[in-house]
């Protein structure tokens, strides 16, 4: 591609909090860095995929107290127990632990616990079936891709389902990140078109349209890459992506007009 140099732009997960994964996003991207963080952040993870019981769980000494009465406890703790029976439970019980030192980015007890206590490997082998098992998979995914270990990122983040719409595209677009930076990019752009394709919206579909557009880049499919600037540019033409999209689309026809 001749006097394109975009590609070069690619970087590298870091080590800090920041999410590591919105490459494509400058001008504006500093607004689509923090959505990413917050639908990373692990408060919001759990809630968004474990529930209203991981809240009750978390937060009963404050519901006891509100109730008051003994004999309203009573049936507030029988309720709880309840709640808390089962390997679902006892799996978002663990996980509680993990999601601390996600917060505060302790990779290595992230992954492997701290004493006694599991790290995400361990509950999503012990728990498998729930949906703390897949929640832990999905932290194994992100700490593995923030280490560089993007196998293990994939061969988690693929083990992660979820019926909620942000995660389930988050989850592949961290897939397809995985996959390009081990530069197989054919599957990158299977997976970053999962991410797209996944309920289109006008808050993340713009930056995963931009990541799409620069794995055709480093595939020299320069009428690919124009094409997705072009349907960034037609269906989201308020985003932040937009005056990128326009720019480095104006580099590949320039570039094409030169040969």
């Amino acid at each position: 591609m001749a006097g394109n140099k975009r590609p070069n732009r690619k970087s590298k997960p870091s080590k800090g909090k920041k999410n590591p994964q919105a490459q494509g996003t400058t001008g504006g991207g500093d607004t689509t860095t923090q959505i990413f963080e917050n639908l990373e952040d692990a408060e919001t993870l759990q809630e968004r995929i474990l529930g209203t019981e991981t809240f009750i769980k978390r937060n009963r000494r404050l519901i006891m107290i509100a109730l008051g009465l003994v004999v309203v406890l009573v049936a507030g703790y029988a309720i709880i127990t309840s709640i808390n029976s089962g390997k679902e439970s006892e799996a978002q019980e663990e996980l509680l632990f993990t999601q601390r030192y996600f917060e505060v980015d302790s990779l290595n007890r992230v992954l492997n616990g701290y004493g006694t206590i599991p790290g995400a490997k361990a509950i999503s082998s012990d728990y498998s079936g729930t949906k703390a098992g897949k929640l832990a998979k999905f932290y194994a995914g992100v700490v593995y891709l923030k280490q560089g270990k993007f196998q293990e990122a994939i061969d988690n983040l693929k083990g992660f389902s979820t019926s909620d719409w942000l995660i389930q595209a988050r989850a592949n677009v961290l897939i397809g990140d995985a996959y390009q930076e081990l530069k197989q990019y054919d599957q990158a752009v299977l997976y970053y078109k999962k991410a797209i394709d996944h309920k289109p919206n006008k808050f993340f579909t713009p930056p995963y349209l931009m990541k799409l557009a620069l794995v055709y880049e480093l595939q020299n499919n320069v009428d690919a890459a124009i094409a997705t600037y072009d349907r960034l540019l037609a269906d989201y033409p308020s985003a932040s992506d937009a005056n990128n999209a326009k720019k480095y689309k104006g580099k590949l026809l320039a570039g094409k007009n030169q040969k």
